[in-house]
């Protein structure tokens, strides 16, 4: 983490929380990774907290904090959590501290996280959240993206369908919505929206020194 607030030209600037949302297979997951490898430390993953069991490969503070329920639940209690939510019988939460700590200094993160945890990740810190979600070019594309991984059952596959047509009602509650009919040009309206909401008056925490100091 940086000591001094990141600076966008010569004026020191507050970080935000650039929150990507899409139904499952719409492709959140290949542009967030991809702005995590163009970005470098400019841009950080929000890791959260789970009660989901350990994948095979996964490293616990890396890709989650894992934990148990009883744990979970008494960071709830403690209000340590920004958003939490229960996802298919599992918990998810973003641990407070370190996001208020990071932005402080200037340090964007990214968050992958549906509609529910927006929503909730908003009321607590409006003007530090930017949310964009996307939409995949039709609903035959996106099942045909779900059947085209090969990993998902008959029966899992129509759930995640019923769930994505569920999550894609709530589109207008984000601030920008980019379908993705081409995943480099998905990409780079990402991306833009990203750099433009970096310049935003609100994060330019010197701004105001800096132009009285002009007016003088």
């Amino acid at each position: 983490m940086p000591d001094s607030p990141v600076e966008t030209g010569s004026l020191p600037r507050r970080g935000l929380m650039f929150i990507l949302s899409s139904p499952s297979g719409a492709g959140k997951t290949t542009i967030a990774r991809r702005l995590m490898a163009e970005e470098g430390d400019r841009l950080r993953m929000s890791v959260s907290a789970t009660t989901r069991p350990m994948r095979p490969g996964e490293v616990d503070g890396k890709d989650y904090f894992f934990m148990n329920q009883a744990g979970f639940d008494r960071m709830v209690e403690e209000d340590a959590f920004l958003e939490y939510a229960e996802v298919f019988g599992n918990c998810y939460g973003t641990p407070r501290a370190e996001i208020r700590a990071g932005l402080k200094n200037g340090q964007d993160y990214i968050f992958d996280i549906d509609w529910q945890g927006t929503q909730q990740l908003y009321q607590r810190a409006q003007g530090d959240v930017v949310r964009v979600f996307l939409l995949p070019p039709s609903i035959d594309a996106l099942e045909k993206r779900l059947r085209s991984r090969g990993t998902d059952s008959e029966e899992v596959i129509r759930g995640r369908m019923a769930r994505a047509k569920s999550e894609i009602s709530h589109w207008d509650a984000y601030d920008y919505v980019v379908i993705n009919d081409d995943i480099d040009h998905c990409f780079h309206k990402v991306r833009m929206i990203l750099e433009a909401e970096r310049l935003r008056r609100l994060r330019q925490v010197g701004l105001i020194d800096f132009a009285r100091e002009l007016m003088r």
